[in-house]
């Protein structure tokens, strides 16, 4: 590969890393599942299996959650010295989760890190194999109804698809 080459892939591969939050976040199953290959793999130890299946399995067990964010940090990406159409990263991450434990919202985040393969076939990189290595969690009881109250007249997101990041016509007219 050329610099402008590996220049191209690695954003194609940020890109990618992107696209999975995101679809996690807003629950778009679409656009998670686009993520990875048919016959991709994963193991974040609570799931082992396809990555198909394991959007699915995702998928199920956010829609419980009134809220989800992932953040993601540096992205150290390497190509492979015998296959231009295999990569290899490290993407560091945190999640922050809003659940419900007895009752009450709860946050819980977790970080760490991902520990990926990507492939590229037919000019288009994806997940051939994703594992979740967390490196540290916490809980705590939510603590930002200010929101309603102080600022109740801000903005909010929303834990699905009709958050406003998906209003193309609202954003044309902005």
């Amino acid at each position: 590969m050329n610099d402008l080459d590996r220049l191209l892939a690695k954003d194609a591969i940020r890109d990618l890393a992107a696209r999975y939050m995101r679809g996690q976040d807003r629950l778009d199953a679409d656009l998670q599942m686009s993520t990875f290959w048919p016959d991709s793999t994963t193991d974040y130890g609570i799931f082992v299996g396809s990555g198909p299946d394991f959007v699915r399995f995702a998928q199920g067990l956010l829609v419980e959650h009134l809220a989800n964010q992932h953040l993601i940090g540096q992205h150290l990406i390497w190509f492979d010295e015998d296959d231009a159409d295999m990569a290899f990263g490290e993407v560091y991450f945190y999640a922050f989760h809003r659940i419900v434990e007895d009752g009450a919202p709860v946050d819980m985040t977790i970080c760490g890190r991902y520990i990926d393969r990507y492939e590229r076939r037919d000019g288009e990189w994806r997940f051939a194999h994703r594992s979740e290595v967390n490196d540290w969690a916490r809980k705590e009881p939510a603590a930002d109804e200010f929101l309603k109250t102080d600022l109740a007249d801000a903005l909010t997101g929303r834990h699905d698809m009709k958050d406003r990041s998906y209003d193309r016509a609202w954003l044309r007219n902005a």
